[in-house]
């Protein structure tokens, strides 16, 4: 059996690379990947702690939180496809505001 210590060394390491890409990066699908990769670093823990506890609270949670980062997933994007069509950019610096 592998140590628990392990799955959270390994999500600590996902959460901080996620941390990292959200706020160095300037390119917004990166970003997005970024928040993609933290969402599953506490997706990680969740599934560790339900397991080592033997609760199924914990996984059914997981599912719920995988269900809404897909739609998540949907909307954001969609909205990049929106915004890179009219500014032909998806640097996260020319998108300060919402006009056309």
């Amino acid at each position: 059996m592998i140590p628990i210590e392990y799955f959270v060394g390994l999500s600590i390491i996902m959460f901080v690379s996620g941390i990292t890409g959200v706020l160095l990066r300037r390119n917004a699908l990166v970003v997005f990947m970024s928040l993609e990769l933290m969402f599953n670093a506490a997706n990680l823990l969740f599934v560790t702690f339900a397991a080592y506890y033997q609760l199924l609270a914990g996984q059914l949670f997981v599912f719920f939180v995988m269900t809404v980062a897909a739609a998540e997933v949907a909307v954001g994007l969609a909205l990049m496809v929106e915004i890179f069509k009219t500014k032909k950019s998806i640097d996260i610096d020319q998108m300060n505001s919402m006009k056309g």
